[in-house]
């Protein structure tokens, strides 16, 4: 299969593209930078010019694929609403190019924030909010009823190479900008997480056999306590590791506010059922843990 790939040369988009490839599959990666071009030359991926913005290349890839993975998102969390609405256009230009054809279309979604105080399963739906103005999921699976396979992969924390851990890496950068490493109350929050050869797989099995208006969670571990996180980057930055209340939370977490002292598990029972997909790498205290990742 001809795979547009937006996002491929970024830190899930490398293992992903290895994983397509490796397949079989012929990988188009979307490179907005030289960087980008290099990384996905050393791959064996064709390569794509353009970006996000650039609305004309990207019905351009989608048109000439079999299939398309949505990696790419702008993460820049103190323009979030900005970015999400680049988001959604991105969507929406190679979405309509897809209608009719019922080609595979996977959009990328977190388990996060989708429900509060509950274990989230691939069954509850994402709703609209203006808290949240990444609207990927609902952007893409609309696609789900105009004749595309369109499905959504929501991910957790996604590890597995040195620096990269989700949000997790913001908090990293957060602790080293304040000389401390904070969580909220007791820490007991849990964060789900997964490892990025895990997430590669999935986003291969999905394009494969995956269902229309399918929502699939790229889950390893249902929930990691977040004191045990930031105690691990305590360690590895050696500065303090604090409690601060809730009501303190935005001013000491700034953008990432939003997200603190939020319980955020997930479970991906469904998506291993439905997939035959079974995650097997290391977990995330265990490899954040290593020498050298922060």
């Amino acid at each position: 299969m001809r795979v547009f790939v937006t996002g491929a040369a970024g830190f899930i988009g490398v293992e992903t593209t290895r994983e397509l490839i490796a397949n079989g599959h012929q990988v188009v990666g979307l490179a907005r930078s030289e960087d980008n071009v290099r990384t996905l030359e050393q791959l064996g991926a064709e390569v794509h010019r353009g970006s996000l913005q650039d609305l004309d290349s990207l019905k351009r890839g989608a048109s000439y694929a079999d299939g398309v993975i949505h990696l790419a998102f702008i993460h820049d969390f103190a323009r979030f609403a900005e970015n999400g609405a680049i988001d959604k256009a991105a969507i929406e230009a190679m979405g309509d190019v897809l209608v009719g054809t019922n080609k595979p279309f996977i959009v990328t979604s977190g388990t996060g924030l989708v429900a509060s105080n509950v274990v989230v399963t691939e069954d509850m739906r994402r709703d609209s909010s203006p808290h949240v103005p990444r609207v990927s999921e609902q952007a893409g699976l609309a696609y789900a009823k105009r004749g595309v396979r369109a499905m959504a992969i929501r991910l957790p924390q996604v590890h597995g190479a040195a620096g990269k851990a989700g949000l997790i890496s913001y908090l990293v950068e957060l602790a080293r900008k304040k000389g401390a490493a904070a969580y909220v109350g007791e820490g007991a929050e849990r964060w789900a997480a997964a490892h990025r050869q895990d997430v590669a797989r999935l986003y291969r099995l999905a394009l494969e056999t995956g269902a229309a208006d399918g929502v699939y969670h790229a889950v390893g571990e249902e929930g990691v306590p977040m004191r045990q996180v930031i105690e691990v980057i305590g360690r590895a930055l050696n500065v303090p590791v604090v409690s601060i209340p809730k009501e303190e939370a935005g001013d000491f977490y700034g953008p990432l506010a939003m997200f603190a002292g939020l319980d955020m598990p997930a479970s991906s029972a469904l998506t291993q059922q439905l997939l035959g997909w079974k995650p097997v790498g290391i977990g995330l205290i265990a490899d954040i843990s290593q020498p050298g990742y922060f």
